[in-house]
């Protein structure tokens, strides 16, 4: 019996780990082209590609990530449930919608475009690119970005924000201190960090940080001339605000070194439809330009990332139904003011 999910299974074949998106994009277009779509390329990196896709001037556009978390691991699948790595985080997004664009076509709707972007789980590379080029024709008014959120519409997703503390001292005995030690540095900013206020939003609730790692120092009886923990806090306010407390609470012998950051997002959920709030980030805030964003798709976020990965058959099915659905309400809607 013929495999409906072959392509999938494919895909997920494919080491597509951050960096190493360009094996799993090349079989992406080849699929988009077979099924009626034309595709375009945006370089972002050596080897690495956004791939646009559109029948007509896209109305309504999917978008996902082509690039995984590792380590990468293959397929396996049953009558029930696929498993590998990127199943649900987000190949099988990625099928999905490719398949409800098929249908879409095959109805003679060809308002439909797509995007997949490189570098979401690292450092939204492929969609600042995106915000930085604003590709024509790729000026939708709808936007449906696809995640594992259980087949359910997501009104808001928290943003996110990765940091450096950095610790300066002066190595010297521990019987003489010569001091600062650049471990207890760090340590009294991560203390006041912790106890800080890391922002509210109705909708949104709490914003909180998680300390990953900290590391210095050379031996327990030499004082530390260098410290850094790792911060990466889950935000529900404008990443400035965030920052200007953080800093505000540092001491002198400490420094912070921004990294990846996105702010909060809310979405539109169609009508007849309940939204969900999720904690985790995506791409949708930097998608400026390309109209109303909603956040939509299969699987479930707690078997991302995981060495479990899955995804069920049945929540690929309704995905695709769904999909079809929503874009076809949302194409009939009249037109208004564009979002900017």
């Amino acid at each position: 019996m013929t495999e409906p999910l072959a392509p999938l299974l494919d895909w997920i074949a494919v080491d597509s780990t951050t960096g190493r998106e360009g094996e799993y994009a090349d079989a992406l277009a080849d699929h988009l082209r077979r099924v009626g779509f034309a595709v375009e390329r945006q370089a972002v990196g050596p080897g690495r590609d956004n791939l646009l896709a559109r029948a007509g001037p896209p109305a309504i556009v999917f978008c996902t990530h082509l690039d995984t978390v590792p380590p990468f691991f293959g397929p396996r699948a049953d009558r029930s449930v696929v498993h590998g790595r990127g199943a649900c985080d987000a190949k099988g997004v990625a099928w999905s919608m490719i398949e409800a664009g098929r249908r879409l076509l095959d109805r003679g709707e060809d308002r439909v475009g797509f995007l997949f972007t490189v570098g979401e789980e690292v450092d939204f590379a492929g969609a600042r690119a995106v915000r930085e080029a604003r590709p024509a024709p790729f000026a939708p008014r709808f936007t449906v970005v696809g995640e594992p959120t259980e087949n359910r519409f997501v009104k808001a997703h928290k943003g996110v924000l990765g940091a450096t503390l950095v610790g300066h001292g002066v190595k010297a005995h521990s019987s003489r201190p010569l001091g600062p030690s650049a471990i207890h540095e760090v340590v009294r900013a991560v203390a006041a960090l912790l106890d800080a206020d890391c922002g509210a939003h109705p909708v949104l609730g709490e914003g909180s940080l998680n300390v990953g790692t900290i590391r210095g120092g050379l031996a327990k009886n030499v004082v530390a001339d260098h410290a850094e923990a790792e911060l990466f806090f889950r935000t529900v306010e404008p990443t400035a605000e965030l920052l200007r407390r953080v800093r505000d609470l540092l001491r002198e012998g400490v420094d912070l070194v921004e990294g990846v950051a996105c702010d909060p997002c809310e979405f539109l959920v169609p009508p007849g439809r309940e939204g969900t709030v999720e904690t985790f980030g995506t791409d949708a805030p930097f998608l400026d330009g390309f109209g109303e964003r909603l956040l939509y798709g299969p699987g479930r976020i707690v078997d991302a990332h995981t060495d479990h990965e899955r995804i069920e058959r049945a929540a690929i099915d309704r995905a695709v139904a769904e999909y079809v659905e929503v874009a076809v309400e949302l194409l009939a809607r009249p037109e208004g003011p564009r979002e900017e």
